[in-house]
């Protein structure tokens, strides 16, 4: 009879942990569910940004918009986007002003002003030197970057650094002292004593 008691306690333990096990399997399902479906999503997303014709709209978007903006260079580092933006209120409705900025939040000295109106980038470019915080600016219609066409800039010569020629460094053959390595023949000349002769 005890037996019998033993063997059937073991089995409900087991049925419990059998159970316990299906629950675990059905959660591990459900998030490899969700897992496939954000993945699908985020597949989607990239195949929308790879396409062709997007990135053509995206490229015809963004000249039109630079074909709208102004660079401005020698901008105060002390001048706000609003006092940049009053600057160039006379030549037309300024749409956004872009001061740019390093990794630190610290100015660049140079920024890029949007306009709503094609027209009034020819009224900007005749305020170039015109001042600004005591700064002359500097302006000029923005271009536009074209990815992946970087202008080939040649390595300047440094004159600290020497010649440096694009033929190998070839040593001069190594002549052999008569003297010995690090000797070199003293000629004498009677003198005070000095120790170090």
């Amino acid at each position: 009879m005890e037996g019998d008691v033993e063997m059937a306690a073991v089995e409900e333990g087991a049925v419990v942990e059998l159970d316990d096990m299906k629950k675990r399997l059905k959660e591990m399902e459900d998030e490899a569910a969700a897992l496939r479906e954000m993945q699908a999503k985020v597949e989607q997303e990239i195949g929308a940004v790879q396409d062709p014709a997007a990135a053509a709209a995206n490229q015809t978007n963004r000249e039109e918009v630079d074909a709208r903006s102004v660079f401005v260079g020698n901008v105060d580092y002390s001048c706000t986007p609003e006092e940049v933006q009053q600057h160039f209120q006379s030549c037309g409705t300024v749409n956004r002003v872009t001061i740019r900025t390093n990794k630190y939040g610290q100015p660049k000295g140079y920024a890029y002003v949007e306009f709503l109106e094609t027209e009034a980038v020819e009224q900007a470019l005749l305020l170039n030197e015109s001042e600004l915080h005591g700064r002359q600016l500097k302006v000029s219609a923005k271009r536009t970057n074209v990815p992946g066409m970087k202008q080939f800039r040649p390595r300047r010569s440094n004159p600290q650094m020497g010649y440096r020629s694009r033929t190998p460094f070839m040593a001069a053959p190594y002549i052999f002292s008569p003297y010995g390595y690090g000797k070199i023949p003293r000629f004498r000349v009677p003198m005070r004593y000095s120790p170090y002769f």
